[in-house]
């Protein structure tokens, strides 16, 4: 980008993160490169897809943003149950038939907590657009997780007053965490309300991707000709079909958790929403791969830089609007 380029006024836009695990280290790659035209009015995501949404929401850079994934030791993601409340017996299968979970998930929420409390971020009325009424934009962040206990797809916050929560009032740091919690890896996040009847339920959430890992359809209304342009970060991998050694269950749930949230990267994208979609190659790394080493960091970062370049060079915002929306 050259001098006259820098002296441009960034334009607006709304940004969805999709989900991968470590591999949202990717999209943070391509968002330092989108960083340099577009600032963000809202954003929303999916499991890691949250994660870097609530740091960009939070007002972080993509430079702060790459410094602070690059810092984290993901192996720490694996955080055990408190010592002395599991029995000699005790293993992940163990955990997954009384947890729900092999590790407790709290390493996320506690972390995305710490990053969000420097800027003086801690529920989603410290994320509220004051112009705007309507649901879709009104906060700066928006989520998805999984309600397996209801067998629905949750946008958080909003759809918080169907449990009888006050949407402003709730932790990002718990929703992200909601939204990233791996089925069988982390336990669910459990939540108790009282329903229509005054009857006391309880629903556990779970991984947004389980349902929809990539909300591209967020921001928009059907049929109607966007005001500011939706860019889609997803993450995509034509060698994740590559065998994996299923060597006992815990292998095998391994397997299993990566197949059921990575499956949503293969399904194609309709023309329009591709056209707006920067697709970023994964290397083969998948969502659970913790024990990434720091040179396969650096490279799914690089390969999200290069993927943005590669669409910003194309991209116009006018010409979109023309090839999907004129009469």
């Amino acid at each position: 980008m050259g001098f006259l380029d820098k002296l441009k006024k960034k334009k607006k836009a709304y940004a969805v993160f999709e989900g991968g695990g470590v591999k949202g280290l990717g999209i943070a790659g391509a968002l330092e490169v989108a960083e340099r035209y577009y600032e963000w009015e809202n954003v929303a995501g999916t499991s890691a897809g949250a994660i870097i949404g609530a740091l960009v929401a939070a007002g972080y850079s993509a430079s702060e943003i790459k410094d602070m994934l690059f810092s984290i030791n993901y192996k720490q993601l694996k955080d055990p149950f408190p010592a002395g409340k599991i029995p000699p017996v005790g293993g992940p299968i163990y955990n997954v038939i009384t947890r729900m979970g092999i590790y407790q998930g709290k390493f996320i929420e506690d972390w995305v907590k710490e990053k969000l409390a420097a800027r003086g971020i801690r529920s989603f009325g410290d994320l509220i657009n004051s112009k705007e009424r309507d649901d879709r934009y009104k906060y700066k962040l928006q989520v998805i997780t999984s309600d397996i206990s209801r067998g629905r797809m949750v946008v958080l916050p909003r759809d918080l007053k169907f449990y009888g929560i006050n949407p402003d009032e709730f932790s990002v740091a718990r929703a992200v965490r909601m939204s990233s919690t791996i089925p069988f890896y982390f336990a669910p996040v459990v939540i108790k309300y009282h329903d229509e009847r005054c009857v006391l339920r309880e629903s556990y959430f779970v991984d947004g991707g389980v349902l929809s890992n990539f909300p591209l359809w967020l921001f928009e209304s059907e049929g109607a000709r966007p005001k500011l342009p939706t860019f889609g970060f997803r993450l995509v991998g034509p060698n994740e079909g590559r065998p994996r050694n299923i060597e006992g269950p815990v292998s095998f749930l391994a397997a299993l958790v990566s197949t059921m949230l990575e499956a949503h990267d293969a399904y194609y994208l309709e023309e329009r929403s591709s056209a707006k979609t920067i697709s970023i190659p994964t290397l083969g790394i998948h969502a659970t791969d913790f024990d990434i080493s720091k040179e396969m960091m650096r490279q799914l970062y690089e390969s999200g830089k290069m993927a943005a370049e590669a669409f910003f060079e194309h991209w116009n915002f006018g010409f979109y609007l023309q090839r999907f929306f004129s009469k």
